[in-house]
């Protein structure tokens, strides 16, 4: 009579499973993390050179869909090598619309102190939410729905306050990007150790917007409290 063995058959893949799941985020993280430091000096020396070219701001309506064409894009692509391309035709344009705001906060009283200090906190944050991210391992997919609709309203909100000319609704929306830029830095980190986003390029592309946004945000709350005092 032949044996048979009753082992459970998924349970002899259970640990090479979990080997490769792991080794496979861990693989993601890596790239992920390289890409976006390559993507954020490239997007630094490309704001450098918008200021010492000192090219103008290209305007609303052209930031706008220079951004949605380049994300489409790199979305339509991001499973071939053109969307590492995309990724940094993205991050080069926006660092180009940056350089013009960075001239305006430098041209501030303190401008230099302004500018140093957006920077330092945003480091200081994505570092920060992001180690948080690491040792916890928690769960931030909960968030996906309210970042979306907050994303949504506070974007909405911020086209009306620049059209209408509010001030106050302006900070308010720069406000209101801090806190959902660091929920979106929680969430992507988050997603990637867990294996929910299993594709660097979007998880770049999706840090790298989060660390803009939160730093123009940062940018104009400062700017706005220097100029009190």
């Amino acid at each position: 009579m032949n044996s048979v063995d009753h082992t459970p058959a998924g349970l002899l893949g259970t640990p090479a499973r979990s080997i490769a799941t792991a080794a496979a985020g861990n693989k993601v993280i890596r790239n992920t993390y390289l890409l976006l430091a390559m993507t954020l000096a490239f997007s630094a020396l490309a704001a450098s050179l918008s200021m010492a070219l000192n090219l103008p701001h290209p305007g609303l309506f052209v930031t706008l869909a220079g951004y949605f064409g380049l994300l489409f894009l790199t979305a339509k692509f991001r499973d071939q090598a053109a969307g590492i391309g995309f990724v940094f035709a993205l991050t080069g344009f926006m660092g180009y619309t940056l350089g013009p705001i960075l001239d305006t906060y430098l041209a501030l009283p303190n401008g230099p102190q302004i500018v140093m200090s957006a920077f330092a906190t945003t480091g200081a944050l994505f570092a920060g939410l992001s180690a948080y991210a690491f040792v916890t391992r928690k769960d931030f997919s909960f968030m996906g729905s309210f970042l979306t609709v907050g994303i949504l309203v506070a974007f909405a909100a911020g086209l009306g306050a620049l059209f209408l000319e509010i001030p106050g609704l302006s900070l308010a929306v720069s406000a209101m990007f801090v806190l959902l830029m660091s929920g979106l830095i929680l969430y992507e980190t988050g997603n990637i150790i867990r294996g929910g986003e299993t594709n660097y390029v979007m998880a770049t592309v999706t840090l790298y917007v989060s660390i803009f946004n939160l730093f123009t945000s940062l940018l104009q709350l400062l700017g706005f409290m220097n100029s009190d005092d």
